[in-house]
């Protein structure tokens, strides 16, 4: 047994919705270099962005050689 499947964009407020979660995923993705940006959804509609963010250290020369 499936879900019905839905169609926002017909609906207005499917239409504000939509938007509104490609602009937050657009704004999690803003300034990113590395990690992951999470679309959680439930039910056809984005409920949760999740931004993880990985930040790389720079890797330094070993001491003491010459």
């Amino acid at each position: 047994m499936g879900y019905p499947e839905r169609d926002d964009r017909t609906d207005a407020a499917g239409s504000d919705r939509g938007r509104d979660a490609l602009e937050r995923i657009r704004t999690a993705l803003r300034g990113l270099r590395y990690g992951t940006v999470t679309a959680v959804v439930q039910d056809g509609i984005v409920v949760q962005v999740e931004r993880t963010e990985k930040i790389r250290l720079e890797r330094r020369e070993a001491r003491g050689t010459t």
